[in-house]
């Protein structure tokens, strides 16, 4: 299934109903085109490091609200005042605090999770789901990141796209604060 902005948001339900399935599905950021599923589905979490040929990388979140961050995550001035700047075109890395129930391939046993909060439209029907959502970019690992879905290869199976055309952005920025000063990477 191939949806444009306006069917996506006309389906909301059926594309939420759809992630709690288990579905893997392409969709549009505030950057780039994202790869995702539901973070606590162990099979779809599978089905994407399969597609992206990425065994060992950790895979980011859109996280189902803020709330979920402060519940799960290690809290300093400097974690809030980075959360305090989301949404936006960071992915940040902080420390777990607790068992968060995503998927266990997701971390390969890192007790760390990126974070992602897009400044997106999709970013509500996301968090709408109450669920965590994989945000990683579309591509092989080591590949070009996927900007236009015209490009995609066929062999790239995905259960639904959302499409809104070319995407002119990069991966957002990685903003580690796992350490007593955040190390900061753009890609």
């Amino acid at each position: 299934m191939h949806l444009n902005k306006q069917e996506a948001e006309q389906n909301k339900q059926a594309i939420i109903d759809d992630i709690k399935e288990g579905k893997v599905f392409i969709y549009p950021t505030d950057t780039i085109y994202g790869i995702g599923c539901d973070a606590t589905n162990e099979e779809a979490v599978k089905r994407i490091r399969d597609l992206k040929q990425s065994y060992d990388q950790a895979f980011s979140i859109i996280p189902p609200s803020k709330q979920w961050i402060l519940d799960n995550c290690k809290m300093n001035p400097t974690v809030q005042e980075w959360i305090n700047k989301l949404p936006g075109s960071y992915t940040l890395i902080l420390n777990l605090t607790t068992d968060t129930g995503v998927a266990e391939s997701l971390l390969q046993g890192r007790k760390t999770i990126g974070i992602r909060i897009p400044a997106h439209w999709f970013t509500e029907i996301a968090q709408e789901s109450g669920v965590p959502i994989i945000s990683t970019s579309v591509n092989i690992h080591g590949q070009p990141f996927l900007t236009d879905l015209s490009n995609l290869p066929e062999d790239f199976a995905v259960d639904f796209t959302i499409n809104e055309g070319p995407k002119s952005g990069k991966p957002s920025t990685v903003v580690d604060l796992t350490q007593e000063q955040p190390k900061i990477t753009e890609r």
